[in-house]
């Protein structure tokens, strides 16, 4: 079993770099990566394109639940910053 892709940033905030996950699993994983995060935890999502599909999954399974903010706008990569608020 591949540990999922995930490194710490320079501020010790996880990063999880969609990319290195096959396509087939990849929406799971990242549900599984914020579903582990604490409230008031967070971490950075890098994916090869603005993953609305997936922003709109997980705001009907966790409505209200996580803070996204854009720390990178293509052309390449698209960073989130997920915080879980509840």
């Amino acid at each position: 079993m591949a540990d999922l892709p995930i490194t710490e940033t320079h501020d010790h905030e996880p990063e999880l770099d969609a990319t290195q996950i096959p396509h087939e699993i990849r929406h799971a994983a990242i549900l599984g990566a914020l579903q582990g995060l604490g409230v008031g935890g967070s971490m950075i999502l890098a994916a090869p394109h603005d993953p609305l599909p997936l922003l709109a999954q997980i705001d009907g399974a966790w409505p209200d639940v996580f803070a996204r903010e854009y720390v990178q706008e293509g052309p390449d990569v698209w960073k989130i910053r997920f915080t879980r608020q509840v």
